[in-house]
């Protein structure tokens, strides 16, 4: 099988180093990868946010398998894009990628579904983001509404940098703020039902006491001694199966006609129901919502 992986972060590396140990892969290629990957698989170049260029590139490779890492080509249909090519795509369709794509659309499937999250508004205009903030109050959390490739998130206490924050982009969800360590949850899912893999926690604020702002991720460890019992099931039971539920019945849980594979991801924010605290690290702590899903 040949495979093709898109992207060329982090993420990528630890699939492009899974596959490579898989003797059924006898053919492994990555677009456009870095020096790590390099060493693993043969490496093209691909404008990775262009569904044209990446379905062409598929083509050329002869490619069995596409994997897609990053959110912006979902996004844009990249893997749509792939599928119609009748080439099998680990990756969503645009329609289902939207729950990463836009905040707004996550906070809607998840008001849709009944899943707990934080109270929030999506704002368009300066007046409509400084109504925002005079309700929710300090610590404001801003949110780009968009990608934003994991820095698009201001918490502060400043009133003036959050309206500048919200001035900064098109379209920003303010929301009321919610205080714990984070836990992300990720499940492989194929438009009805989902398969959970192993609970992380990472940590995205830069600076000690997570005074600095958002980074893509400063770091993630797993498994968690320290979680609940049970955690991962009533994750799935309480946002994962619901979420996928409603954007099936929405017609985005599956963005084509084509058998698929994809992925839905979910950061459960765990405080209020902890009854023991992590062990202390020189990262921080995460500042995120206690007891509540949020995007």
């Amino acid at each position: 099988m040949r495979v093709l992986v898109i992207g060329s972060g982090g993420r990528e590396h630890a699939i492009v180093r899974a596959l490579a140990q898989d003797p059924a892969v006898t053919g492994l290629h990555a677009a456009p990868g870095n020096p790590g990957i390099a060493a693993l698989a043969d490496t093209a170049q691909v404008a990775a946010s262009d569904p044209a260029d990446i379905a062409a590139l598929t083509r050329k490779l002869a490619a069995d398998l596409v994997v897609i890492g990053p959110e912006a080509p979902l996004v844009a249909g990249a893997a749509d894009a792939v599928r119609d090519l009748g080439v099998p795509c680990f990756g969503p369709g645009a329609a289902a990628a939207m729950i990463e794509g836009s905040k707004t659309f996550a906070k809607e499937i998840m008001a849709e579904a009944g899943i707990p999250t934080a109270a929030a508004r999506t704002c368009v205009t300066a007046a409509e983001a400084d109504a925002a903030l005079e309700q929710f109050g300090p610590p404001y959390v801003v949110k780009d509404d968009g990608l934003a490739a994991g820095k698009g998130v201001l918490v502060t206490t400043d009133a003036e940098a959050a309206r500048a924050h919200a001035r900064s982009a098109a379209k920003v969800v303010i929301e009321e703020f919610l205080d714990g360590p984070e836990v992300s949850l990720f499940a492989v899912c194929d438009g009805s039902a989902a398969v959970p893999l192993i609970p992380a926690q990472d940590f995205k604020r830069a600076g000690d006491g997570d005074l600095g702002p958002n980074t893509g991720g400063m770091g993630a460890y797993t498994p968690l001694p320290w979680a609940p019992a049970g955690l991962t099931d009533e994750v799935m039971a309480s946002v994962v199966q619901p979420a996928v539920d409603a954007m099936r019945r929405r017609g985005t849980a599956s963005a084509t006609r084509r058998p698929r594979l994809s992925w839905t991801g979910w950061r459960r924010r765990w405080a209020a129901c902890c009854t023991q605290r992590p062990p202390a690290t020189s990262l921080g702590w995460p500042r995120c919502a206690g007891g509540r899903a949020r995007r």
